[in-house]
């Protein structure tokens, strides 16, 4: 029996699509392990979002032909499309996949057994306006299973690669994603992560569904008791969509809602799509429908022709709007992108100095959201034990750790808070387990 080590570098779409990878290879008969164990075959989803990604996923595809000198060793994914000749200078990968033909690489690796003949199958990812079939049915040690519902993006902000990574926005049939749902419900799963590369786009290619009605036919399937979605814009945030959304049950009181700046000057050259009186406008609107809603964002410091004033209006920004948590990245020119030939980039000491502050704000915010919940009842879907405890996520997202020696693993279970500590909760479950 060969064996396979399918592994994701960056977002929660690398993670699906290598999941579903490995499930094809097992298919197949492969014996699926770890990444950092020996095989016969590894796919790296290699990462292009910033230079560090592409640098540590040179390393790791160097790391595991290391690990087994024999094996065959793949590069898919963003960095892979973006910089095809970077990976083909590398003599550890044997293959190379783009965003592209996921479905062939099992063949292909069979081929290679036979053939060892090294091939790169990257195509124009641009002229793609289909969605590559893509599904998973059982995950291993899981508890919440990524749903990828589209793929692409054509929102072209100035510092990102995405869209010439993943081509334009491709939408999912609705019914396919609801029968990879409706499957993994009958697996044991409770909780689904509705994910793409800009989930806000979803049908806007076909006009076949919308997001919404997707969300609506998604709760219906019995099984799934939350629905959690992905990174989205405000723009995508109404009356209607947060009003129908919390009439659902099902949906989690969490949203990642992507800022990148609180200044406005720096949203515009950032090419984003809307102002920051358009995302308080957003924020607003959820609360009002979700008053335990979480909202958590991203924040690019340092980026180019930020002045100290610029960055000091963001950070009041942030301060205003009150995050549950925010994470911080400090600018990192893109090979490729508008952004990376702008002038007055800004010194690396800088944007550390304005991350860390961020991230010290970050982390006070996180702080006292959570402690707001202190000696409520929350519901908690256990996922995981050890020394002790039990730790699961709320439907808000926060993380709670309940002391037992049960396996509570799967259930969703109320918790009374008792105390917050180290960004996270303790508490009592309520009720006797049965």
């Amino acid at each position: 029996m060969k064996s396979v080590a399918s592994f994701a570098l960056g977002c929660k779409v690398n993670q699906a699509e290598s999941e579903a990878v490995a499930e094809a290879f097992a298919d197949k008969g492969y014996e699926v392990k770890n990444i950092d164990e020996k095989a016969d075959v590894y796919i790296i989803n290699t990462c292009a979002v910033t230079n560090f990604g592409d640098k540590k996923s040179r390393q790791l595809l160097r790391k595991v032909k290391k690990l087994n000198p024999e094996a065959v060793v793949v590069a898919a994914g963003c960095y892979a499309q973006t910089d095809s000749a970077a990976l083909e200078s590398i003599p550890e990968v044997d293959i190379i996949v783009g965003t592209k033909g996921r479905h062939k690489i099992v063949d292909e690796v069979e081929r290679f057994f036979s053939e060892r003949k090294r091939v790169c199958l990257v195509s124009d990812i641009m002229k793609e306006h289909d969605f590559e079939p893509i599904s998973i049915r059982k995950l291993a040690g899981r508890t919440r299973a990524y749903i990828k519902i589209q793929d692409g993006c054509s929102q072209f902000c100035s510092y990102c690669i995405i869209p010439y990574a993943r081509g334009p926005v491709r939408s999912r049939d609705e019914e396919d994603i609801l029968k990879e749902v409706s499957n993994l419900a009958l697996n044991g799963f409770k909780e689904v992560v509705l994910t793409g590369i800009h989930v806000a786009s979803y049908g806007k290619d076909n006009h076949k569904s919308d997001l919404l009605t997707l969300i609506k036919r998604v709760s219906l399937i019995n099984g799934i008791e939350r629905i959690r979605l992905s990174s989205v814009e405000p723009n995508i945030v109404t009356e209607e969509f947060a009003h129908e959304l919390s009439t659902m049950y099902k949906v989690c009181h969490h949203f990642h809602l992507s800022l990148q700046s609180g200044c406005d000057k720096t949203l515009e050259a950032m090419n984003r799509k809307y102002t920051t009186e358009k995302y308080l406008q957003a924020v607003e609107i959820l609360r009002k429908y979700m008053p335990d809603v979480a909202i958590t964002t991203d924040i690019i410091v340092g980026f180019p022709g930020e002045s100290d004033s610029d960055y000091e209006e963001s950070f009041r920004f942030a301060e205003k709007v009150g995050f549950a948590k925010i994470h911080v990245f400090p600018y990192s020119p893109k090979k490729g992108t508008p952004a990376a030939g702008m002038k007055c980039q800004i010194p690396s000491a800088i944007k550390s100095v304005r991350a860390s502050k961020l991230i010290k704000l970050s982390d006070d915010m996180e702080d006292r959201f959570i402690g707001c919940f202190k000696g409520r009842v929350l519901d908690v879907l256990f996922e995981k034990g050890e020394g002790g405890f039990f730790e699961g996520h709320t439907s808000n997202y926060i993380k709670v750790f309940v002391k037992t020696d049960e396996n509570l693993r799967n259930m969703i279970l109320p918790v009374r808070i008792q105390d917050v500590s180290a960004k996270a909760a303790y508490g009592e479950i309520c009720r006797q387990m049965t």
